[in-house]
């Protein structure tokens, strides 16, 4: 029987309400949320401590959507490709709506992802059990055709950021025999673990755009237009034809959740290039698309049920917010694995109705009040950004303890933000190759390791071969797609009277 009382209420009030705050404030993540009330959880029995838990979870997971739709500085880094359509929204005007729009989204990504942990944990967890190192290092390379998807008109370009991340990201200690590899002497020890994601998240998406803005002399905004116009308010009929987008979005997010370490980055980015292939208008996409802002929202919450499908059934945490989950339980003298649901039939039950009420109070306390929170837009520049790099420091300075070697990272990725724009180059095909770069290796190595050297393990299982063909499938869209954008954009050139430049 679930206990659900004053108590529990409050307690996933102040859950959702916090991890709103923190995943509104850039550097500042669930997990760190989580992290940070993990003791107070002592105090209260599992049943109490749990809704505390859950409203912190997907409340962090969901205001990632506020920085990145008004400001273009994701809050976590499964928000990631919610600001490429959602802040073009909130630069034409259109911002309380774009947030209502991701709100709702997410809403229903969550609902759909506890649906499938509710109907399909046991099936969908046998399923990825089966998955070998083979099926983990092509789903992973699915993802990162992505890259080829996103630089559309430089491809060439994206490619080369792209690999670039994936290079940076195998900086450091290599887990097979623990030998330090590209690293300095005078940052050996800083840099045995390699750099970590938010400094690099933050210092390419938000400290990049600052410098850009100080170039520039930090000129007045035109974030103050009119939001309150009757055109540019909320309307149900804003999600017409988005059925298939949600449902598919939210069941890639959930899919994705199930799959240990891969996490919410490549799961929004995965959907957003789905959703863009599927698309009668991806030329909309990047410049204010509903159906982008729309899949990544409904993909990000809907890891927060699939992820916990791997924790729950096998023990396996699906991302780092769950497996600061795993340290709760442990608290509490619960083994998570094969056998919880059977003899904790009780708490299965407290986690599934938990999530619920969890994602209802999150639209609920997002949804009606956002108008206040979309007026963020209008402050001005001068007086936001440098808040903004206040935010960034001390989240980044409180991500290890006080650790002043990853403020180092957050400026120094700033600055490499900063030449990218300067040079043309996209600042996300980098971001996604520093995302998956490490697991790229780690499964690629441990299917060489299994075969016995042999590449043929990845020709060899029906799941490979299916996932060989959606990879081939989309780097073919992505070509289509860039020699597509090339043809505008001399065509525009050509009417421009500015002539053709290669």
């Amino acid at each position: 029987m679930i206990t659900f009382g004053f108590v529990q209420l409050v307690m996933i009030i102040i859950g959702v309400l916090v991890g709103i705050i923190f995943g509104a404030l850039p550097g500042m993540t669930a997990t760190m949320a989580i992290a940070i009330f993990l003791p107070l959880t002592y105090a209260y029995d599992l049943n109490t401590s749990l809704f505390l838990l859950l409203g912190l979870y997907v409340g962090g997971i969901s205001g990632g959507l506020i920085p990145a739709i008004l400001v273009n500085i994701p809050g976590t880094p499964s928000s990631i490709t919610t600001g490429f359509d959602g802040h073009p929204m909130a630069k034409k005007g259109e911002g309380e709506r774009a947030l209502k729009i991701g709100i709702t989204a997410s809403l229903i990504g969550g609902i759909v992802s506890l649906i499938a942990l509710w109907l399909f944990t046991p099936p969908l967890a046998r399923l990825a059990i089966k998955f070998s190192a083979v099926e983990k290092f092509l789903i992973i390379l699915f993802a990162m055709t992505v890259i080829a998807a996103l630089s559309k008109g430089h491809m060439i370009k994206g490619i080369f950021a792209g690999f670039l991340g994936t290079f940076v990201a195998l900086i450091g200690q290599f887990p097979d025999n623990n030998m330090v590899r590209m690293v300095p002497n005078f940052v050996r020890v800083e840099l045995r673990s390699g750099f970590q994601l938010l400094p690099v998240l933050i210092g390419l998406f938000a400290l990049a755009q600052i410098f850009q803005e100080a170039e520039k002399g930090m000129k007045s905004n035109n974030l103050s237009a009119e939001m309150n116009g009757e055109s540019l308010r909320f309307k149900l009929k804003d999600f017409k034809g988005q059925g298939l987008n949600l449902l598919r979005s939210s069941a890639i997010g959930t899919f994705m959740g199930i799959l240990p370490g891969v996490g919410g980055s490549a799961a929004s980015l995965l959907s957003y290039s789905q959703a863009k292939n599927f698309s009668k208008t991806p030329e909309e996409f990047g410049h204010g698309s509903l159906e982008g802002l729309v899949a990544s929202e409904s993909a990000n919450n809907g890891l927060t049920g699939g992820a916990l499908i791997p924790l729950l059934s096998l023990g396996i945490p699906g991302d780092s917010t769950t497996a600061v989950l795993v340290s709760a339980f442990m608290l509490q003298g619960i083994q998570v694995g094969p056998l919880f649901i059977t003899r904790n039939p009780e708490i299965w039950h407290t986690i599934l109705f938990g999530l619920l009420v969890a994602n209802i109070l999150m639209f609920v306390m997002m949804f009606y009040p956002i108008k206040y929170i979309a007026k963020v837009i209008t402050i001005p520049k001068q007086r936001m950004y440098p808040v903004i790099i206040l935010m960034c420091v001390v989240g980044t300075y409180a991500i290890r303890s006080g650790n002043m070697f990853d403020v180092w990272t957050l400026l120094l990725f700033g600055v490499v933000g900063y030449i990218f724009g300067k040079v043309g180059i996209a600042s996300a095909p980098f971001l996604i190759g520093f995302i998956l770069g490490r697991d790229l290796e780690k499964y690629f190595v441990d299917s060489i390791k299994g075969s016995g050297g042999s590449l043929m393990c990845f020709f060899q299982r029906p799941i490979g071969l299916g996932i060989w063909v959606l990879i081939l499938l989309s780097i073919g869209y992505a070509i289509y797609d860039n020699n597509k954008e090339k043809k505008i954009k001399i065509k525009k050139r050509e009417e421009n009277g500015e002539g053709v430049v290669y």
